[in-house]
């Protein structure tokens, strides 16, 4: 049994950290995230901090790192936007998926870089992968700060969302082994959903 602490990981490579602090939780949702800026500059980056607030509203959050040193295309477009698309990554699109990932200079869209076609739905600004089997368009509600790191909690509310009718269960629930939408552990592992079980909804 290998067991680590906070001075044991201090041998750790940084790359190794990252690696293994991103895997630790399990397997987590791939999805691309769509913006644009006032300048009419797309833009797409991997995700998998997203995660669920509420349903009713119904809202979603991502974590995102703000540093000095690093361009934050992406959250710099929502913060003078306001809006951004959730978009899932599916079994076709893995690679050029993520590939996003790389800095690409802040003029360059990662759509026409990485071979995406940009959606557009009810005018809004941001837009969605048309790859993409399920697409969530949100409207930024609120940047939460925290005081002990830099990164910050970015919580939008849906406004849109579109996926295939034969995702979707009885119940409501989407069926993403159906969809082929991928999951991510660390920074380069990819996994592919499989139903194993479904119980009654509990509540006392």
């Amino acid at each position: 049994m290998l067991e680590i602490n906070k001075d044991k990981l201090k041998n750790y490579t940084r790359v190794e950290i990252i690696n293994l602090m991103n895997s630790i939780t399990g397997a987590k949702p791939a999805l691309l995230l769509g913006t644009k800026s006032i300048r009419k500059v797309s833009n797409l980056a991997i995700f998998s901090s997203i995660v669920h607030i509420s349903s009713s509203p119904a809202l979603f959050a991502f974590f995102i790192r703000n540093t000095k040193n690093h361009r934050r295309d992406t959250f710099n477009n929502i913060l003078e936007t306001k809006c951004y698309t959730f978009n899932h990554i599916n079994s076709k699109i893995i690679k050029q998926s993520h590939e996003t990932s790389y800095k690409y200079s802040e003029d360059v869209s990662e759509f026409k870089e990485c071979g995406f076609t940009e959606e557009y739905v009810n005018n809004f600004h941001a837009p969605y992968v048309k790859e993409s089997n399920i697409k969530i368009g949100l409207e930024l509600r609120e940047v939460v700060d925290f005081s002990f790191t830099t990164s910050k909690l970015i919580v939008g509310e849906l406004v849109y969302a579109s996926f295939c009718e034969k995702y979707i269960t009885k119940n409501k629930t989407l069926n993403l082994e159906n969809s082929e939408s991928i999951f991510v552990s660390g920074l380069n592992d990819y996994y592919l959903p499989k139903k194993i079980a479904s119980y009654p909804y509990v509540r006392k």
